[in-house]
């Protein structure tokens, strides 16, 4: 039998492609591929599942809450840097605060989905 074995892909469904593609490129410096589908855009990795954003494929309109329940997490070199350069420019969910992953912070996306920084150590 055949089981999933690793994370391949992840996308959020957004309302306003052009908003939230600056705010992943311009805000968390995330680079576009080359070539994406229509309808989204699909970002550089350094290794792992690899993310995009695209338009919705549902009435997103009828959510209370865009993402419940999932944690999408992106790492980071050094968080204190990130918020002396770009924290006038986000919406802090939740600051800076340890965690037995290490330290995070929970930033809200354009359409009020939860991106969680992690901090790493930058190859």
């Amino acid at each position: 039998m055949s089981e999933p074995t690793q994370l391949s892909f992840v996308s959020l469904q957004v309302t306003d492609l052009e908003v939230s593609g600056k705010f992943y490129t311009e805000i968390l410096n995330f680079k576009p591929v080359l070539k994406s589908p229509p309808g989204a855009i699909v970002f550089e990795q350094k290794n792992g599942a690899a993310f995009a954003i695209r338009t919705p494929m549902i009435e997103l309109s009828k959510a209370n809450l865009l993402g419940w329940g999932v944690a999408v997490w992106f790492g980071i070199g050094d968080l204190d840097a990130f918020l002396a350069e770009k924290g006038d420019k986000i919406s802090i969910v939740k600051d800076v605060h340890p965690t037995p992953f290490g330290r995070i912070l929970v930033i809200s996306d354009p359409d009020g989905y939860a991106i969680t920084l992690q901090e790493t150590k930058e190859d």
